[in-house]
């Protein structure tokens, strides 16, 4: 895990310790549990505690590898009387294949005594008999002795050993058990953990309408599942209020059931009614009561002895784990799992660790080595040019906010520096579930059903729906930053342009927000977004917000010159233009605007503000361009005299007039063309 670097954190005078040193001090205190003995059928995913030797070889006779004809090798190519047919069982029992004949097989039957090959069906031909008894065939290639034959032992001796004490039981495995005829099998049994929430707040998740300040218990239930993810018994101790007392005993009843481990939730902090720190504290040893880490940092160990002569176990491990959801969570994984595995027998207790690459840059915390939660999976190129893994945030990492957890499979291991890991950075990351493979990433479809629009990922959220259909102008809004694809801030941008867009709908002619997107600053990304919506989904109008100024990282517009086919200017000159009025900053806009097949593509600032007034700039002439984009030449200017109806004009002169005329001079016509 990741180093806290000193004894203290955060700048506070509590003694902290760092996760690594947390988890060597609960695996010291962890026993492996005694074996039992299992049917086989409850195998599945223990740690065997005996070596298995086969007591038969196999197969226990010659086989054959396929169907065919069981041959004395040297007879050779010829017609041949067929004596016998052995297909399994007792089939051939008896029989001798002596030279000059044959007898048919099928595949894995035993050989009969004399034949020492067999020649598959493909290689021989049916010879008409006079009779059915009389069967014939003709053997076709010239074979050797003990082709397509699987001798005896020749997959497993008598007596060897096929699976070795401490080895996991998967599927393979039992298989492996059943063929060597165990059926009663020595395992470390997994342990029995008992769950308890604690608080005056928690109610039922059962409960249908919250009083003030009531909360529905879910560590609870979230606890029992992650439990009995790791084939642990549970024991359901519901729910104590914050009464010393009543919690004591309920611990008490808990230590006396034959328990292994105890898992509580909330009472860990430094409140006046926090009473389960100095409850585990008075019933055996509290061997530390704050990790620096985030989250989790209220976590409390403690090694609870039972002195009971009946007691079914001298030792419960107690995990006083914090109230926040996350933090829960986090801890569970990081340290209870990590128990559960010794415990049960496992060689190497510890999860799994990879390198992944992060898809957006992440801000790390200043003061504690962070557990951020992320989804990792296999992709052909992780960035590097290389296959590997790819890791993607799960948005707002705040300890109470469980969204963060759905769909997480790893915790990156991130230091407590303060400062940004770039994307394309590979961190460690911890394993907390199934990997995946493929893309991370959302597909941006306007189809994707993803419903979580408050994880700022490169996730792309289909605002409409079906009532996309219905718009005369479907536009998407993407908004460009490092900041807001890591969850390090909230996307201010992109619901303003939504906004201005719906508000102004009958202006353009019916346009309608269909989709909205949120990528880092990297050419790679905009580019997939932007060739997609306009390639595939058929976008009109596609808004980019934000990467358009002078740092290293602002290159929307690179990204955008690369797809277009055609360019504005006249858009980007009226934006400016606007934005002069407000601030003499704007001319460091450095903004492109374009067309790609029938979609119209314009970069606009990052400031909710600056999206506003850029919009409200181009309103007068967007209606017109999207219809001209579609091909529909039939919209004109107010003023606009048909070509055939108007008056014939020397260009030069009308030029010369104009010039001199200034603002009284002649009124253009429309200058678009048609």
């Amino acid at each position: 895990m990741a180093e806290s670097g000193s004894a203290t954190c955060c700048g506070i005078n509590q003694k902290m310790i760092s996760a690594d040193e947390a988890l060597q001090i609960v695996l010291s205190v962890a026993q492996k549990l005694p074996p039992v003995t299992v049917p086989l059928h409850q195998a599945l995913g223990k740690i065997l505690a005996q070596d298995i030797r086969a007591p038969d070889p196999l197969p226990p006779y010659p086989a054959s590898i396929k169907d065919g004809y069981a041959v004395v090798a040297s007879d050779g190519l010829g017609e041949y009387p067929v004596i016998t047919e052995s297909r399994a069982g007792n089939d051939g029992v008896g029989v001798t294949v002596t030279p000059g004949t044959v007898a048919y097989v099928t595949t894995g039957g035993p050989i009969p005594d004399g034949a020492d090959a067999v020649v598959q069906v493909e290689d021989t031909e049916q010879v008409k008999a006079p009779s059915v008894e009389s069967k014939r065939v003709r053997i076709l290639v010239q074979t050797s002795k003990g082709v397509d034959i699987r001798p005896v032992g020749c997959d497993i001796q008598k007596d060897a050993v096929v699976l070795k004490s401490g080895e996991r039981i998967g599927a393979s495995e039992v298989g492996l058990l059943a063929t060597v005829g165990i059926m009663m099998v020595k395992v470390q049994p997994t342990p029995k953990i008992a769950v308890l929430s604690t608080g005056d707040e928690l109610v039922e998740p059962n409960t249908g309408s919250l009083c003030r300040g009531q909360i529905r218990d879910s560590n609870r239930a979230m606890l029992l599942a992650a439990a009995t993810q790791q084939q642990c018994t549970v024991l359901d101790l519901g729910i104590v209020g914050d009464d010393k007392e009543q919690i004591e005993r309920v611990l008490d009843s808990a230590f006396a059931s034959g328990i292994n481990i105890l898992l509580t939730s909330g009472g860990v902090s430094m409140g006046d009614k926090d009473f389960v720190k100095p409850l585990l504290g008075k019933k055996g040893t509290v061997h530390f009561n704050k990790v620096c880490m985030k989250p989790g940092k209220p976590l409390t160990f403690a090694e609870i002895y039972l002195n009971a002569e009946n007691a079914p176990v001298n030792k419960v491990l107690a995990f006083g784990l914090p109230g926040n959801p996350v933090s829960c969570l986090v801890c569970f994984h990081l340290f209870v799992v990590p128990t559960i595995h010794h415990l049960a027998g496992w060689a190497n207790p510890h999860l799994l660790r990879v390198q992944a690459r992060l898809q957006q840059p992440v801000k790390t915390d200043p003061g504690r080595p962070e557990f951020h939660r992320a989804t990792i999976g296999w992709e052909v190129n992780d960035g590097s040019g290389n296959p590997g893994f790819v890791a993607e945030s799960t948005g707002h990492q705040v300890s109470s906010r469980l969204l963060s957890m759905k769909s997480a499979n790893a915790l990156l291991e991130l230091p407590p520096t303060g400062r940004v890991i770039t994307a394309g950075t590979s961190v460690s990351a911890i394993v907390i579930s199934d990997l995946i493979s493929g893309p991370t990433s959302s597909k941006t479809s306007l189809s994707s059903d993803s419903s979580s629009s408050t994880q700022h990922k490169s996730a792309f959220n289909d605002i409409t729906g079906d009532g996309s259909q219905d718009a005369q102008y479907k536009v998407a809004v993407l908004t460009v930053s490092d900041t807001v694809a890591s969850g390090a801030g909230p996307d201010r941008s992109g619901p303003r342009a939504v906004s201005v867009v719906n508000s102004s709908s009958e202006k353009l002619g019916g346009a309608k927000v269909v989709a909205t997107g949120v990528v880092s600053d990297d050419v790679g990304k905009i580019k997939e977004v932007l060739k997609r919506w306009s390639d595939v989904d058929k976008v009109d109008l596609v808004l980019t917000l934000g990467g358009t100024g002078f740092t290293p990282r602002d290159v929307t517009p690179e990204a955008t010159k690369e797809l277009i086919e055609k360019e504005t200017p006249g858009l980007l000159y009226v934006m400016m233009q606007e934005s002069l009025k407000v601030t003499p900053f704007a001319m460091l806009s450095r903004s492109a605007a374009g067309i790609r097949g029938s979609t119209l593509i314009i970069n606009m600032p990052g400031n909710p503000n600056a999206v506003a007034e850029c919009m409200e700039a181009i309103l007068p002439a967007l209606k017109h361009a999207l219809k001209q984009i579609k091909g529909d030449k039939r919209e004109k200017h107010p003023r606009h005299v048909p070509h055939q109806q108007a008056s014939p004009v020397d260009i030069w002169e009308r030029s010369y007039k104009l010039a001199s005329a200034g603002a009284g001079g002649v009124e253009p016509t429309c200058s678009c063309s048609h």
